[in-house]
């Protein structure tokens, strides 16, 4: 059969919508408890598993509750098992990541399945709005994510938003919560990444005085302090096991328990989590709890990296320069370095391109893009750079000289030592004498976080 791309056009209808003509994905199941059982898919992602959450539920006992992930992308469909029991297979290969353009046959578990991208095409209806509080942005898929953030946003349902470092989840956090009718109460933070095991439980529900060496004095915690608005868990995955438990307890009582106490408190919290790791993935590995799982999975909201949805650059980059010129700073940009910017990959994501226009915004002009760092062989330390006299510009003042220096110092440094040690920010934090907080800090700044590796 000839390849069959699957491909999407926006199209505008005469009353000024907007609507999507896409190829559908046709999975009919050829095997299995479901045999003959068949779907058509028109949107972005498709999740396949036996969990009722799934977009195609399957009753194979040996299918995981969340086993298989179909993603549309530019050539066709991309398949990524989320670290299923049985896994996934095309032929006898067993495939963690593939991308496929045509016909073909899965199999997952017990279960065999045909993807057919089909001809055909069908009329998407695209939300209207191209913005969520200070959320930004036109393509397809945010669009999307800002119709999901705005039905959210007036109920009290827990929502876990996902994405990799840099693409916006605690905006999009502090946006859901300014749209609540909670928006006059608390909003309160906690980097479960951020905190050492021993102290999380004391940050998340407090203590009294005496509860463990160093309580001179009683603290209420997050959840107490949070009473009547939002709770915003950010890096949610790192928590560990045992910390698991007692959060998902929490959740379900509404009852929190300061640590040296044995009466529980009350309190009225609306929850809002964020990972960048797939916590799925995690479930199916035995590294995060499933209850807990479902229990902040109520809504799911993805927020797509930067590289998938390039088209939004310049409206990003026009609402930035437009913040700039509200204190004085005028900068010409013109479509050649728009185009530029388009076509660079952003590891880092909408906080990297920000990082990018402020810089070249001090500096007065934006032909300056990012480099990406030259790759080091992992286990080998970086070369160390050339001795080079710095290049110091007189016509800027003495203070922003010096910022960017310090930030050309922090971005070089961080890097090389980061590739030093393999990416465990434990080794890396330990060998620069930082603390750990400090240097999640510098990490997410130039986008340069890990995501979490097996092992």
């Amino acid at each position: 059969m000839e390849p069959s791309t699957p491909h999407t056009q926006q199209i505008r209808d005469p009353r000024g919508g907007v609507s999507l003509l896409r190829n559908p994905l046709r999975i009919t199941v050829l095997a299995g408890p479901d045999r003959k059982l068949a779907r058509e898919f028109t949107g972005d992602r498709v999740v396949i598993g036996t969990h009722d959450s799934c977009d195609l539920v399957l009753g194979d006992p040996t299918v995981s509750r969340q086993h298989l992930e179909i993603t549309l992308v530019a050539h066709g469909w991309a398949l990524h098992d989320l670290d299923s029991r049985n896994g996934t297979f095309i032929g006898d290969v067993r495939v963690g990541d593939v991308v496929v353009d045509r016909d073909t046959r899965v199999r997952i578990g017990g279960t065999e399945l045909r993807l057919q991208p089909l001809r055909s095409t069908v009329e998407v209806p695209l939300p209207a709005a191209d913005g969520f509080g200070p959320l930004l942005g036109r393509s397809p898929a945010l669009r999307r994510v800002f119709e999901v953030l705005g039905r959210v946003a007036g109920s009290d349902a827990t929502v876990l938003v996902t994405g990799e470092s840099g693409t916006g989840k605690e905006v999009a956090a502090r946006a859901i919560h300014e749209a609540s009718p909670r928006r006059d109460r608390p909003f309160v933070v906690v980097d479960c990444g951020g905190l050492p095991a021993n102290l999380i439980e004391s940050e998340l529900y407090g203590h009294q005085r005496g509860a463990f060496t160093g309580a001179t004095a009683p603290r209420d915690g997050a959840f107490v302090t949070a009473d009547g608005g939002t709770l915003f868990l950010d890096e949610v995955g790192e928590l560990p096991l045992e910390l698991q438990t007692r959060l998902l307890g929490v959740l379900e009582r509404r009852q929190v328990q300061p640590l040296g106490t044995s009466r529980p408190r009350s309190v009225d919290v609306r929850v809002i989590a964020a990972t960048n790791r797939d916590l799925r993935k995690e479930v199916n590995r035995g590294g995060f709890r499933t209850d807990l799982y479902f229990r902040l999975a109520v809504v799911s909201v993805h927020l797509p990296p930067l590289r998938e949805h390039p088209e939004d650059i310049p409206q990003y980059v026009a609402a930035m320069l437009a913040e700039w010129a509200e204190g004085g700073s005028q900068v010409a940009i013109d479509p050649e370095t728009v185009a530029r910017l388009q076509a660079q990959p952003w590891p880092g994501n909408v906080r990297e391109l920000r990082n990018t226009i402020e810089r070249a915004v001090l500096l007065g002009d934006l032909s300056a893009s990012p480099a990406p760092p030259p790759a080091t062989p992992a286990g080998e330390p970086p070369p160390a750079p050339p001795s080079e006299p710095i290049a110091a510009d007189p016509n800027i003042p003495f203070k922003v000289g010096k910022a960017l220096l310090i930030e050309q110092f922090e971005r070089s440094y961080i890097t090389a030592l980061m590739q030093r040690f393999d990416q465990n920010i434990t080794r890396a934090t330990r060998a620069a004498e930082i603390d750990r907080v400090y240097m999640l800090r510098l990490l997410d700044k130039y986008g340069l976080r890990p995501g979490r590796t097996r092992g």
